[in-house]
C-alpha cells in the first residue's frame, strides 16, 4: 500500500474524527442562538418581478432596433 501523508494519522488518543469534530461545532453554534418560530413564507415577488421587466425592456428595444434597420 502506498504511503499517504494527508491521511489522517492515528494519535495517541486514537482516530481523528472529522465529523465528529463538525458536529460539535455545530451544536455549540446552535447553543448560542435564540430559538425562533418559522420564517414567514415570502409575499412579495422581489427579484422575479426586476427579470421580468427587464426581459420585456430588451425584447422592445430590439424591436425598435429591428424596426429602424428594416424601416
Amino acid at each position: 500500500m502506498a504511503h499517504n501523508p494527508h491521511a489522517p494519522q492515528p494519535g495517541p488518543e486514537g482516530t481523528h474524527d472529522p465529523a465528529g469534530s463538525t458536529q460539535m461545532f455545530r451544536a455549540f453554534v446552535d447553543e448560542g442562538e435564540p430559538q425562533r418560530g418559522p420564517q414567514p413564507a415570502a409575499t412579495s415577488s422581489g427579484p422575479k418581478t426586476g427579470v421580468i421587466v427587464a426581459v420585456v425592456a430588451v425584447i422592445v428595444v430590439l424591436g425598435a432596433v429591428a424596426w429602424l434597420a428594416l424601416g
